[in-house]
């Protein structure tokens, strides 16, 4: 993984994951460590969550010792994780205006191999023109000003370098046939995003698949999603789901099963990236 993509997100959760692994393994309850150490009640079963923003060396430190690791790797390894773990990731000079769930989700998808993402009715974010991003944020359900909507197509564009880093991320991305037909902006606009996802299409890690009206219902009608998956078994994958009540996160390993299952029929109807590319040019020419 590439030191630019390194992502102190990813760090803070995998310390908590092993934490938590740690204290269980030691037969001790999150009270039993807390009157230890005297902290407040609720400090440590935040810690395990990855309730926290910059991780306190010093109480990492404590808590190894409650649990007896001796072995300096694993501790030179946990301490490691709390320094990087307070790093900022790219994100941070707009954490005003991101929820808790979406900083979360930008955090973890810094450092994700593969994404899977699902959309109905507009086109992927990581596949979005700035003018076309533009146009879904002036039209959507929130009242924000034009300031806040130039921040979000920032943020929006800069998430989008991990498609062109060194070690860029594995996008596959599928999409409804509404996705491409549906106007965003002018026709200008339009075009533009249609043209960009030729382009994206190109790119190495990069595919793109349309499910076309034909194939009637499908299991993406319930919604989009997008999966994020991680090299390493240390760290499980997750979905992550958005509508107009809001973000959910999911980690939960036979819950993301589930919608890794719905992918896999989703890419069952699709076209393939060749007739996907065909339809787009077709588009393009009428």
């Amino acid at each position: 993984m590439s030191s630019s993509r390194r992502s102190p997100t990813l760090r803070r959760r995998r310390l908590s994951a092993e934490l938590r692994r740690l204290r269980q393994d030691c037969g001790l309850t999150a009270l039993d460590v807390t009157q230890r150490l005297s902290w407040a009640a609720g400090k440590l079963t935040r810690m395990e969550r990855g309730e926290w923003v910059r991780p306190n060396p010093r109480d990492v430190q404590d808590l190894l010792d409650v649990y007896e690791v001796t072995d300096e790797h694993q501790r030179e390894q946990l301490m490691a994780w709390a320094r990087e773990g307070r790093e900022r990731g790219w994100w941070h000079p707009y954490r005003d205006m991101l929820s808790e769930s979406y900083t979360t989700f930008v955090g973890l998808e810094a450092e994700a191999s593969t994404e899977r993402t699902f959309e109905l009715a507009v086109i992927p974010g990581l596949l979005q023109t700035a003018d076309y991003a533009r146009a879904l944020l002036r039209s959507g359900p929130a009242e924000i000003s034009s300031e806040q909507i130039e921040q979000r197509v920032d943020i929006r564009l800069a998430r989008q370098s991990i498609l062109t880093s060194g070690d860029p991320l594995r996008l596959l991305a599928v999409v409804d046939e509404a996705a491409l037909r549906r106007p965003a902006g002018d026709e200008t606009v339009m075009r533009a995003q249609l043209e960009h996802l030729l382009e994206a299409a190109e790119l190495p890690r990069v595919t793109l698949l349309v499910i076309p009206f034909r194939k009637g219902r499908h299991p993406g009608t319930t919604g989009p999603f997008t999966i994020l998956e991680f090299p390493e078994r240390l760290d499980p994958d997750a979905v992550y789901v958005e509508n107009v009540a809001g973000e959910l996160f999911i980690e939960e390993p036979s819950d993301v099963d589930r919608f890794r299952i719905a992918f896999e029929r989703l890419t069952a109807v699709a076209e393939s990236p060749e007739d996907t590319i065909k339809m787009i040019a077709g588009l393009l020419r009428t």
